[in-house]
């Protein structure tokens, strides 16, 4: 993510996605970035100033309410794509404030 964002990655991880922010180390929190988790799952966003969204390398969430959360996702202004190219699979991409991508699947 890039500096100073910290807000935004709250806004989307822990307001939308509904995720608990862990609180970082304080050696490392001195360095910026938020670390989320639910269930067994943790995502670390660290600040890169020269930061470059990852597009195409990407975390795969399971989510137990998917359908309410896409609507969550919807009403807020984030697009949601949903491929059907795998059958039996329901699954979406959707980007994070900074252009990364995630992938959710319901389940």
């Amino acid at each position: 993510m890039p500096p100073g964002e910290e807000q935004k990655a709250r806004a989307f991880y822990q307001g939308l996605l509904g995720m608990a922010e862990v609180p970082k180390p304080p050696e490392l929190a001195k360095r910026g970035g938020c670390w989320f988790e639910s269930g067994g799952v943790q995502l670390h966003l660290g600040v890169e100033s020269d930061f470059r969204a990852a597009k195409k390398a990407h975390p795969a969430l399971r989510c137990r309410h998917y359908a309410a959360l896409l609507q969550r996702l919807r009403d807020s202004g984030i697009e949601v794509n949903e491929p059907d190219d795998i059958a039996g699979v329901s699954r979406c991409h959707v980007h994070d404030p900074f252009g990364n991508r995630l992938e959710l699947i319901s389940g």
